[in-house]
């Protein structure tokens, strides 16, 4: 489950980065950013549904 979590939070902050770069203009940065955003979210996705939602105890 640590897996998720930190894909998620890559994901999350590549979306805040990808604003950032939006906001100053930065092609590169917006590329990368979505990039990211993309790769990493789709790994925590695909982890969540492989793996599934532990039960907690």
């Amino acid at each position: 489950m640590g897996t998720v979590i930190i894909f998620a939070l890559v994901a999350i902050l590549a979306v805040f980065g990808t604003l950032s770069a939006l906001k100053n203009k930065n092609g590169l940065g917006i590329i990368f950013g979505l990039g990211s955003a993309g790769v990493f979210g789709w790994f925590a996705i695909m982890t969540i549904l492989h793996s599934g939602f532990p039960a907690g105890h």
